[in-house]
Parts: structure tokens; C-alpha cells; sequence
């Protein structure tokens, strides 16, 4: 009808009509709108970038895994390398087909050598990125920071670096060694070795106390006691009061427990003094090939380690691994124990979770128990109960070459007790720990 003929109708005979259209053309426009053309999904490669309101089928496409290190900071010379060793691990598992038929999306944050933020990064990728699981942390006290985290949101972390023991966590998996893998035996190799006189230098926060509380009781067992402990700040680099104690005390052996670039400094000013390996031996259980670098391999030819994995070690999955690494990161890169253990843990995680047929976390867990794997430094198994896992312990002197020559291993993996429930003389350390 044209205006002109609605103008000629009566009033409400216009008012009725007028009304008829506007709810016509409202109904009209809600059909229309009821189906909006879906928006276009994002590649999976792109899947980090899009908004939190893009379709789920696109996420679906992919896992949400997270890598948390330190890649500044005092830490960084030791903590970099295990991160580019978890995503050597992923880009590998994405290549093969990725995890139950999705491919992996990595969220990585820094922890910047500093345990509250690692604490603030921790959630950030659990509530807010929504990861399945964490690959991170180096020091104890970063642990520590990150633990009640992970318990508070069911989160999953897993741990690759050796530490001090006495403890456990529904929500870690510890990759690296516990004390009875690492700590324990160095002490009996070195008594064998007709060691007596230990000198204890850590760095001053619960890693090296821990441990250096552990060997105590397990010196006091062997009728001997430390002839000095000394601890100082992560960071510290002045050592020629440190190392005046040392001279002054006798030692016989050193047992080192610092951690980061104060090993540089420890290193280069013990070689200034003059001291050699051959006048007095330092065994050392955070320095490893990466630290070795750093470090300088004519400061530190000569001293001891003991780890559960050298890039020496001779596995035709260590051949692969090393050729691995190098290729993706440089020929001059070196490989060492917590670099492997970050490496290996990914594809434990890989197995847990395609054995339970999803990624959350207490299938995950259930289906980690006994789960074994080839990994470089030989065959690992996840303990049934406190999810560490079975390793060979390994004790080797640095070479000229910055690489780790291997003078004594256990055999075979030892089987992880973290609280030292099978040794008599740590009685009560259960207890210390809660």
C-alpha cells in the first residue's frame, strides 16, 4: 500500500496496520539473526593468538601444555637449556602426530629466577591459560613456591631436576633424582674412596640445607662429622673468604651444593688460588655440561659429579638424542641430567595420557603408575606410589673438553625413595620434612 492510500484510512485502521508491520519486521530480523555464519577457525599453529571467545572446535584441535623456567636471571645459565630440551621433546611428539591425534600448544613463561613469580606464573597458566600440564622449575625453592599452587587447582607439574628428597605431591611428578640417587651414593663412593674430611659449601636456601642436613646424619653414621659448612646468596660471586676457610679447615673433599652462575665464580677463584683438583677434589651435584660451559672446562677439569645422565653416556637413544639436540639448537650445545630429564618427562606425560585416554589429571595419574621409557641415560620407571622414577646413578670426572668422563655407575636404576625410609641412620627425617 502506498503512503498516500495509508493516509486515506482511519486513524486506528493506520495504527493497526503500522503495528502489524513493526512486529512482522521484528520477527523477520530475529530469524535472520538466531544464525550468525561461523566465524572462520584458526590454524593450530596459530591457536596461542586467538581470543577467548573462538569456537571450540578450533581449541579441540589442540593440547595446552606449559613450560616454566627461568630464562633470566642467576638461574638462567642452567634453566634455558632444559626448556629448549621440552620443546625439542613436543616439536618431536607434534611431528609423530601429536597426542591422542592433537598436536600440542606451548604456553611459556619465565620465571625469572625469582620463586614468587614463579608462583604467579604457575597460576597464570593453570587458571588463565588452561594448560593440562607443566614442565618447569630448577631450584627447590622455586618447587616449593609452585607446590601449593598445583595442589590448590589440580594442576600437574613435572619436576626435572635432581633435589633435596623428603617430600612428595599428588600433583608432581619429580624426573630428576631424589637423594638416594644422586646425594646418597656420592657420599659412599667417596668414603670407599677413602674420603674423610668433608667440607660443605651450598648456597643458602633448601636445597643445599636439606642435603647438607642429610649428609651430616649420614657422615655421623660413618663415626665422622663435616670439618666445615658454608652457604651464600644465589648470585654470590665474591669466594676468597669462602676459600680461605676451606684451606684453613683441611678438607680432604669438597662437597659443592651451589647452584647458578656462583659456580662460575666458585670455579675460576679456586684455580686462582692455586688449587687443583689433584690437591683437593670438589664433587659437585648442580654442575653438569651446561654449567661446565659456563664455567670454563680448564677451571673445573678434574673435579668430580655425580648425576644420572652424562652426554657421554653410551645408549643408542643417548646417539639420537645428543644428534637431536645439536641439530635443532647447534653443534657447539651440549646435553646434560636435567636436560635429559626434562626431555624424557614430556614423553612420560605423552604415555600417561594416552594410556588413560585424556588429559585430566587423576586418569593421568592413575595410568602414570609403573609406565617405563627408553630415555638417553637408559631405561626410567614412574614409582606406583610417590611419582618419582627409577634412574641409574652416575658418578664422572670433567675433562679437558668440558665433557664427563663416567668412573662409577650403580648398575642399575635405583629405585626412588625420597624420605630414606631404607636407611637406618636417616631415622626421624621423615618427620623434619612435615
Amino acid at each position: 500500500m502506498s503512503l498516500t492510500g495509508l493516509a486515506k484510512l482511519p486513524v486506528m485502521m493506520r495504527f493497526a496496520l503500522i503495528g502489524a508491520a513493526a512486529i512482522l519486521m521484528s520477527l523477520m530480523l530475529a530469524a535472520c539473526g538466531s544464525e550468525p555464519p561461523p566465524a572462520p577457525a584458526a590454524p593450530a599453529s596459530q591457536a596461542s593468538s586467538a581470543p577467548a571467545s573462538a569456537p571450540a572446535a578450533a581449541e579441540s584441535d589442540t593440547i595446552k601444555v606449559g613450560i616454566l623456567h627461568s630464562l633470566s636471571g642467576t638461574m638462567s645459565i642452567s634453566e634455558t637449556a632444559v626448556h629448549d630440551a621440552e620443546l625439542l621433546a613436543i616439536e618431536e611428539i607434534n611431528a609423530s602426530g601429536g597426542v591422542m591425534g592433537k598436536q600440542l600448544e606451548v604456553v611459556i613463561e619465565d620465571g625469572a629466577s625469582d620463586w614468587p613469580t614463579f608462583a604467579e606464573k604457575a597460576r597464570k597458566l593453570l587458571q588463565e591459560d588452561e594448560v593440562s600440564v607443566v614442565f618447569g622449575g630448577w631450584t627447590s625453592a622455586s618447587r616449593k613456591a609452585m607446590l601449593p599452587v598445583f595442589e590448590a587447582n589440580d594442576g600437574l607439574l613435572f619436576y626435572p631436576v635432581q633435589y633435596e628428597g623428603l617430600e612428595t605431591s599428588p600433583n608432581i611428578f619429580y624426573t630428576g633424582a631424589t637423594t638416594n640417587q644422586q646425594i646418597v651414593p656420592a657420599i659412599e663412593y667417596l668414603l670407599g674412596e677413602g674420603k674423610t674430611k668433608f667440607y660443605l659449601l651450598g648456597s643458602d636456601y633448601v636445597f643445599p640445607r636439606t642435603s647438607n642436613l642429610i649428609i651430616n646424619k649420614q657422615l655421623a653414621a660413618a663415626g665422622l662429622e663435616a670439618v666445615g659448612e658454608e652457604y651464600t646468596p644465589l648470585g654470590h660471586t665474591e669466594y676468597s673468604t669462602v676459600i680461605a676457610k676451606i684451606r684453613s679447615a683441611e678438607p680432604d673433599v669438597v662437597f659443592n651444593t651451589l647452584n647458578g652462575d656462583s659456580n662460575v665464580a666458585f670455579f675460576k677463584q679456586l684455580k686462582d688460588a692455586g688449587i687443583t683438583a689433584e690437591d683437593l677434589p670438589t664433587i659437585s651435584v648442580s654442575v653438569a655440561e651446561e654449567e661446565i660451559t659456563g664455567i670454563g672446562a680448564d677451571n673445573i677439569a678434574g673435579h668430580l659429579v655425580a648425576w644420572n645422565y652424562f652426554q657421554t653416556t653410551d645408549t643408542p637413544e643417548n646417539v639420537k638424542f645428543v644428534s637431536a639436540f645439536k641439530a635443532k639448537y647447534g653443534t657447539n650445545r651440549v646435553t646434560d641430567d636435567p636436560i635429559e630429564a626434562g626431555y624424557f618427562g614430556v614423553y612420560l606425560w605423552k604415555a600417561a595420557v594416552e594410556k588413560a585416554g585424556t588429559t585430566e589429571v587423576a586418569a593421568v595419574k592413575e595410568a602414570a603408575k609403573g609406565i617405563q621409557f627408553a630415555a638417553p641415560g637408559g631405561m626410567v620407571t614412574i614409582h606406583d606410589s610417590n611419582q618419582h622414577v627409577s634412574k641409574t646413578v652416575r658418578i664422572g670426572s670433567v675433562r679437558d673438553d668440558g665433557q664427563i668422563d663416567e668412573i662409577w655407575n650403580s648398575g642399575a636404576p635405583v629405585v626412588p625413595d625420597p624420605y630414606l625410609d631404607s636407611y637406618a641412620w636417616a631415622a626421624g627425617l621423615r618427620e623434619l620434612a612435615q
